[in-house]
Parts: C-alpha cells; structure tokens; sequence
C-alpha cells in the first residue's frame, strides 16, 4: 500500500534523523546529496572551518544533557569572519538540523537589514532546505517555515531587526523543545533585539547564534565576541583565508594594497574589529535614526536630485531627491539598467525629472555620475534647454575636502554629516546601501571608501541608492529666490 510504504519510509527516516541530535556535522553529512547530480555534484561537504564549528556544537550540546524536561543553559555562538567562508550556508544548515532534530522547536531569523535577511539568509534557508532529505516534513514560505502537520507549534520565521520590531522577538519559548535565534550580519542589528531575545533563552534547550563581519567596535556583537560580556559565550574568529571558498586572489590584493593589519584587512579577511574606529563608514543607529525624524523645510531650500547610472548593466538607474533636510518626500525614480542601454531612453526619463513640479517646486539642480554613458546624456539634456540645471561629478575626481582623498568619498562624508539632523525613507534598499561601504584611510589619513568593485567581490550590491542621494551634495546650490507678487498700483499700470 503507497500511503503506508510512504509512512514507513519515513518512520525510517526519523529514526535516522534522531541520531543525529547532539551531532549537527553529521546531520549536514547525511542529509544533503554531496557528490551525488545534480547541485551537490561537485561537491564534497563542509569545509575545515564549518566543520570545526559543527563539531564543537555537538560537543555543546553533548555537555548540556537536555533531558526533555529541566531546563539547561543556553548555547551562545558567535562567529566573527573575514568574507566568503559561508555563514549564510551555516544559517541553513542550523536550521534543518534544529528542525529536523527538535520536534515543536520554535525560532527566529534575522539580519542587519530587509534586503541582507530576504535575498540571503532566509534564501540560503529555503536552498538548503530544499535540498535536505528532510525538506518535504516542512512548508517553507517568504513569511514562515513550518511543519506540514504542527504548523502553530514547530516553526521558525524570519523577522525585521529594526528596534520598533523589537516585541516581535519577545514570547518565543520551548519548554520541552528548543527555541533558537539566528542573527546574521550581527554587527549592524540594534542591542534592542538582543536584549528581548533573552526573554526566550530561559527554559528548555535555547540556543542563539550570531554571525557577522567585526566592522563595528561597539554594540552587542563587539561585547560578546571581543568584550566585557565574552565569558558565557563561545566565539570563534574566522580568518577568511582558511575557507576554501572564499577569492584568495582578491585578498591577496587587499592585503598588497591597505596591508596586513590595516583595518580593512581586519574586518574584510581576518575576522578581528577595526583598531581605531568602525570599518562601516555609517552606522545603523544613524540610518535608523533619519528614518525616523521629522524635518522642517525653509521655503527657498532648492530641490535637488542625483542620478547613479547603470551604464545598461545589471544595477539600476536610480533618481533620489533631497530639499534640505528632506529626502524623505519624494520618492526615489528606479530604471532598471537592462531597459536604458539607449541612452535616449534614460534621457527622456531625466528630461521628464526636470520638466516636472514636485509640491509646486521644479528641480534646481539634477546631479549626474560622470562614468559611462553620462557624457552623452548631459550634453543631450543641455540641447533640450537644462543647460543651468545639470552638472556631471565625477567620483574619482579630486576631493574638495583635504580629509577625504577622491570626490566620491567626499560626497558620502557630506552626507554622514546630514544624516545627523536629515530625514529619509524607509527603504530597504536605501538602507541597505547606506550602511554597506567599508572605510579605510590612506597614508594621509584621508577617508577612502570601499569602491562599488571591491563591495561586489565580499558579496554586497552596489550601492545605487546611496550614491544617488549622496550625489546632492557635490555642489552648493543657490536658495530658490521667489520674486514678489506684481501688485496693481494708481495710474492702473502693473509694477513689480
């Protein structure tokens, strides 16, 4: 009978699973077709660094004993690395062992932002899932991954790091099962996630685990991996060179060009924190913070907008908008790149931006990325008569500022500034690539941030968004001069 041959099978493989409890490396060994065709073909397993991990988990939970009933105190894992060793990988290898391994397990995922959390750590989870022998006992959604037949009871979820989520974290327990948080790209989440995390570490077998790049020197990550609340936790420091997937090309050519123990190094490669300040040019509480502020704008603060070009590739064309302090009003314009390899398309879109009124206000000053295709489109939209309203920066030029070394770096440093006391959007994309570009100094000491090429080789998107609202500050502009009102005069003649 097929419905009771099916059962059976999987009976079996319970059965199977079950061993694997207090052995996470050997759960990854069985439960996944390496070496077998199709996505595993060319592959072996784990390697050395994820192996080692594993391995000292089991010994973890070995050592703790759960028995089901009396509560044992918490598994703490933090994993600092350089990039490109897998912790993404590792997110979805924790959860189908916790899962599979721990029936009614309740857990949440989350990472330093919306666009990390959706397109790699909860992307990772359902791959891996997918490909697990386990993978038909779960449904797993954008939203949720749940047990086919408990879904109100076995489950884990992904959820938003931004501290108003904060209660979202709070109430998940186990009693006789296990609850889990997995925090990736942990730098950059708020202290207030972790601190309502703790409310579901108290009973049952709770485990919380935290990856991450060092590139902050404060915050919960930096506590517990370099500082005064290390004790009750067990850290692991990965330098990026023993991870046999990482492009040991591309370190070398850090290494030759900011050196071994420069801060970029550090972070990028050996997994350590910055000596003298955070590697992450902008920190998250001030990204969050403009999220959330509420700006005054003067009447004659011109309206400005910044437009990062794609050059017809895979990133997108996008316009932002800024009047003073606010750019949170106007929404951001998106091209695709693949749909503006004619620069007469994306013309057209520009020389809509400026004939346009926005709140009864046209736009002063349209800030155009110099590289590429720009060259053609500005001298077209002077043609069309907005030769006063557009100006071409080039990013590698010169900086105006002698503390920043090229034009692109002192464009995003105006804008660390504004930041301060500016309003934007919550956008997760902005976001995202506001707090995505590394920092390092050259023997100036002048700000130099991490080029779009060097952001694409550790994994991060270019950040199109970012430069486009950065792009605002190349240049003062003048303030809007509204003439007065004509009034009627005696003699009926019109004066102004």
């Amino acid at each position: 009978m097929p419905e009771a041959a099916a059962l059976t099978s999987d009976e079996l493989l319970a059965d199977e699973v079950a061993q694997y409890y207090a052995d996470p490396l050997g759960f990854v060994l069985a439960m996944y077709p390496w070496g077998e065709p199709g996505e595993l073909q060319n592959d072996t397993g784990p390697d050395d660094v994820q192996r080692e991990f594993l391995e000292q988990l089991g010994e973890q939970v070995r050592a703790r004993g759960f028995d089901g009933q009396m509560p044992v105190s918490a598994i703490r894992e933090v994993v600092s690395s350089g990039h490109g060793i897998g912790k993404s990988t590792l997110c979805g290898w924790l959860v189908d062992w916790l899962m599979s391994t721990r029936p009614y397990c309740r857990g949440t995922i989350t990472a330093n932002n919306f666009t990390q959390l959706e397109t790699k750590t909860w992307a990772a989870i359902k791959r891996w899932t997918k490909l697990c022998l386990t993978g038909h006992w779960f449904i797993v959604l954008d939203t949720l991954m749940y047990h086919r037949e408990h879904k109100a009871s076995w489950f884990c979820a992904p959820q938003s790091s931004k501290e108003e989520n904060s209660e979202s974290f709070a109430g998940q327990h186990a009693k006789n099962s296990t609850s889990f948080y997995i925090v990736d790209e942990a730098s950059a989440v708020v202290d207030a996630i972790f601190e309502v995390a703790e409310g579901g570490l108290t009973d049952g077998e709770p485990m919380i685990f935290l990856f991450g790049n060092a590139t902050r020197s404060v915050g919960k990550f930096h506590r517990v991996c370099f500082g005064s609340e290390r004790a009750r936790w067990h850290q692991t420091i990965v330098d990026s060179r023993r991870s046999r997937f990482t492009n040991k090309e591309q370190i070398d050519e850090w290494i030759q060009d900011f050196g071994e123990d420069s801060d970029f190094v550090r972070v990028r490669v050996r997994g350590l924190p910055p000596r003298a300040s955070d590697a992450q040019f902008i920190d998250s509480d001030r990204i969050l913070a403009a999220q959330k502020r509420t700006v005054v704008v003067l009447p004659d603060e011109p309206l400005l907008a910044g437009c990062d070009l794609a050059w017809g590739g895979a990133d997108d064309n996008v316009i932002r908008f800024r009047r003073g302090l606010d750019a949170r009003s106007i929404p951001a314009v998106r091209i695709k790149g693949e749909f503006t390899r004619d620069p007469a398309v994306l013309t057209n879109r520009l020389a809509d931006v400026l004939t346009q009124t926005y709140d009864g206000v046209k736009v002063a000053m349209l800030f155009l990325d110099s590289a590429g295709i720009a060259g053609p489109i500005a001298a077209r939209l002077r043609q069309l008569g907005f030769a006063n309203r557009v100006m071409e920066v080039n990013f590698g030029s010169d900086s105006p500022d002698a503390k920043c070394r090229y034009m692109r770096d002192h464009i995003w440093n105006q804008g660390k500034q504004w930041l301060m006391t500016g309003a934007i959007d919550s956008c997760p994309q902005l976001e995202a690539d506001l707090a995505g570009p590394g920092v390092r100094h050259d023997n100036r000491q002048r700000i130099w941030l991490e080029s779009k090429k060097e952001m694409k080789a550790r994994g991060v998107d270019s950040p199109d968004d970012g430069d486009a609202l950065f792009l605002t500050f190349a240049a003062p502009v003048a303030a809007v001069v509204k003439k007065p009102a004509k009034r009627r005069v005696e003699g009926g003649t019109w004066m102004a």
